[in-house]
Order: C-alpha cells, then sequence, then structure tokens
C-alpha cells in the first residue's frame, strides 16, 4: 500500500509532519481528516525519501544560519495559498493564522502575523487587519481581500489570488533569467577590456617608449589609455561605484523613473515587449479583480496601480471616468491608445457576451506567450551583436599593439 507523507494542522493550531498508508490520495485524506487533522501538504513518499518525522512532531519554526531580511512575495505567495488550503478546509480564520504563525520561519513575518491575528481576535476582518501592512500585500491584494469577505467566498478569492501571484511571479522570473546572460557579457566584456588595458599593454610599454611620435596613432591611443588605466585604477573604481551607486539613487527618484519608463518604451525592440508586459499585468488584475466581484470603476483604478512603467499608467487614467459616463470599456482603452488590435477585440468580445473578466485572464495568457517569446527573439539578436562589440574591442587592442610591434621591426631593419 502507498505510503504519503503529510504536513497538517492539528486541532489545537500546532502544525505536523508524518506519514500514513492509504490505498490513493483520497483516501489519505481522508485518513487525515477522521484523526482531525487538517491537511497543508501531501505527497506520495518516494524510497528515496528523507525520513519523516514522527507523527504529532511540531514543524521546525526556521532554519539554522538563514538571514531574515524582511517579508517579501514569496511570503506573501505562501501565506496566500496555505491560507486558502486551510480555509477551504473548514478551519477558522483565527486558527489558521495561529498555524501559520507557528509555520513561519522568518521572525519579520512571524510579527506581522502575530500583528494581524491579534486584529482578527479583536474583531476585525482579515483585509482589515492586513491594511497597515498595505506595503508589503499592495491595495490589489486586500481590495481582492475585501470582496471575497463581502462575498463570503474569501478561500474561492484567496485560491484566485494565490494563482494570480503565481503567474506574476512566473513571467517576471522568466523575463529576468532571460536578462541574466546578456547581464554576464556585459561585465565581463567591460572586466576584459579594463584587465587588457590595466595588465597586458602595460607590458609593451617598454618597447615602444622609445619611438615616440612615429608609432601608428591606434597604438599610442592603446599605450594612453593603458598608462591612464595603471596609474587611475583604484579612482577609476571607485568612480565607477559611485556612478552606479547616484544612477540607482536618481532612477528611484520620480524623475529618474520618468526618464526611465519614457525610455524604455521607446526602444526599438524591447519598447514593445515592455508594453505587453504592462498590458498583461493590468488585464491579468483586471479580470481578477471583476471575477472576484469588485465594482468595474474600482478594479480599473486598482489594476492601472499595478502597472510598473508610469507612462503608460498615465494613458489610462481617464478611462474609470469614461466608464462612470456610460462609455463601454473597449472604446475608453482604444482612446488610450494602450491595447492592441487583438486586446481591443477580446474586451469588446468580453463585454458583448457578459464574460470580460475571462476574456481579460485570457488576453493575459495570450500577451504572456508573446511576452516570453518577444523576449527570446530580442536576445536572440542582442547576444551575438554584445558578442560582436566584445570582439572588435579586444581585436581592436591586439591590432594596435601588433601595429606598434611592426613599426618597431620597420625601424629595425
Amino acid at each position: 500500500m502507498p505510503e504519503f507523507a503529510y504536513r497538517a494542522a492539528n486541532t489545537t493550531g500546532d502544525v505536523v509532519d508524518g506519514r500514513v498508508e492509504a490505498a490513493g490520495r483520497d483516501a489519505a485524506l481522508r485518513s487525515l481528516r477522521a484523526q482531525g487533522l487538517t491537511p497543508l501538504k501531501l505527497d506520495e513518499a518516494g524510497p528515496a525519501s528523507a525520513p519523516a518525522e514522527r507523527p504529532g512532531a511540531v514543524a521546525p519554526k526556521r532554519r539554522l544560519f538563514e538571514r531574515d531580511r524582511g517579508p517579501g512575495h514569496a511570503e506573501v505567495h505562501a501565506f496566500t495559498s496555505e491560507m486558502a488550503i486551510m480555509l477551504r478546509a473548514g478551519l477558522p480564520l483565527d486558527r489558521a493564522l495561529r498555524v501559520l504563525i507557528g509555520m513561519s520561519a522568518k521572525p519579520s513575518f512571524t510579527a506581522l502575523l502575530d500583528d494581524v491575528f491579534k486584529s482578527v481576535k479583536a474583531g476585525k476582518g482579515l483585509s482589515q487587519a492586513l491594511t497597515p501592512h498595505q506595503d508589503l500585500f499592495g491595495e490589489f491584494y486586500v481590495n481582492m481581500v475585501r470582496s471575497g469577505e463581502a462575498g463570503g467566498q474569501l478561500s474561492e478569492v484567496l485560491s484566485r489570488l494565490a494563482e494570480h501571484l503565481e503567474r506574476v511571479r512566473q513571467m517576471r522570473e522568466s523575463v529576468i533569467s532571460a536578462l541574466i546572460y546578456p547581464a554576464i557579457l556585459v561585465v565581463v566584456a567591460a572586466l576584459s577590456v579594463f584587465l587588457m588595458l590595466g595588465f597586458v599593454v602595460p607590458q609593451f610599454e617598454a618597447l615602444f617608449e622609445d619611438m615616440g611620435e612615429a608609432l601608428p596613432l591606434p597604438t599610442r591611443i592603446i599605450v594612453a589609455a593603458g598608462h591612464f588605466v595603471t596609474a587611475w585604477w583604484p579612482l577609476i573604481v571607485i568612480g565607477a561605484v559611485v556612478l552606479v551607486w547616484v544612477l540607482r539613487v536618481w532612477l528611484a527618484s520620480p524623475a529618474g523613473r520618468a526618464w526611465r519608463d519614457r525610455r524604455l518604451v521607446g526602444l526599438p525592440v524591447f519598447g514593445a515587449i515592455v508594453r505587453k508586459y504592462e498590458v498583461t499585468r493590468f488585464a491579468r488584475s483586471l479580470g481578477t479583480l471583476l471575477a472576484s466581484g469588485v465594482p468595474i470603476v474600482m478594479a480599473i483604478r486598482i489594476a492601472t496601480e499595478t502597472m510598473s512603467n508610469g507612462g503608460l499608467r498615465e494613458s489610462i487614467r481617464d478611462v474609470p471616468a469614461s466608464i462612470k459616463q456610460g462609455g463601454r470599456l473597449a472604446d475608453a482603452l482604444e482612446n488610450a491608445g494602450l491595447f492592441s488590435a487583438l486586446g481591443l477585440n477580446m474586451v469588446r468580445l468580453g463585454e458583448e457576451t457578459g464574460r470580460l473578466d475571462a476574456m481579460l485572464l485570457e488576453l493575459a495568457r495570450v500577451y504572456d506567450d508573446e511576452v516570453q517569446s518577444g523576449v527570446k527573439r530580442a536576445l536572440t539578436l542582442v547576444e551575438p551583436l554584445l558578442i560582436i562589440v566584445l570582439g572588435m574591442v579586444i581585436a581592436a587592442i591586439i591590432v594596435s599593439i601588433l601595429l606598434g610591434i611592426l613599426s618597431v621591426n620597420d625601424l629595425a631593419i
């Protein structure tokens, strides 16, 4: 009979790990519930699985040597998924929060959950308890929870939220993963040029020092650059660090963000990808909010705030006003000039069929694929270009040195 490893919450709110033998997954779930346990995780235990703790053992609260850098998106996602599971299993909200406090591995997130738990015990709803922590959860999240409380569907809304957060995470990580290799190429190119000018070129300086103006111009330029790097490399490194720090601070300012957003949208290849990426975030957020029963005007306003590009966000600021005046969403978005013809047709079809939320989520899925394929196509062009530029720079340095050596040989002859 198969054996399943489980993690579950008992009647006192503690999290326990163990194993159970059952004919199948459904039978294992029934067996756990018959023991008064609320399953949080259930996996078939293979022969290579690590030994499970004895049934009834309390799960460890934190791992050694783990630095607490404060709660982030990963903790919010885990909290949402686990809370949805426990509420669907019939666990009361306060007990579910107590279980999550026991499962938390980060002291900072444990303190946050403890504050939420105290607010819920004082009679507040979950959305009210999360409001003081809106910087972490976001207005979108809090309003989704509020709509679930109003409709008595908190577990369903949290499940939808967990799916939304997972899709956003997957899209963000796919874009970041695609950009890692070009970033490494740029860093390697900069280091290669710096090392060649600072350590390779000076080795030939003694050979060229008696040549003076007889050296070819490219060789004189490379020798001067190498001499400069050798003499001032500490200041160059410090200056580069300071420049990066100043640039980061400036880009974090309103003026810097506005400049960055304008430049990103105006890029030849990546501009269209950035636009589709922002439309994807807007469409998914709006569809999720509408599916949870949030009024359309409020949903549009909240979904607009989930967009990271300020310029594109401003382009649809007037959409809620158009809806209030009786206009259609597709017409208002067409005036904003953000959606493509495909997106507008899907929104229009959703309005006509009364399935606007489903069509927006479908549009987000379509744009998800287009964004990922667009990033891959763009990087397919950028990566060889970076390699060619790096090769040309290094080749220029080598050719300049060879020209100098040939000049020395000509004079010697």
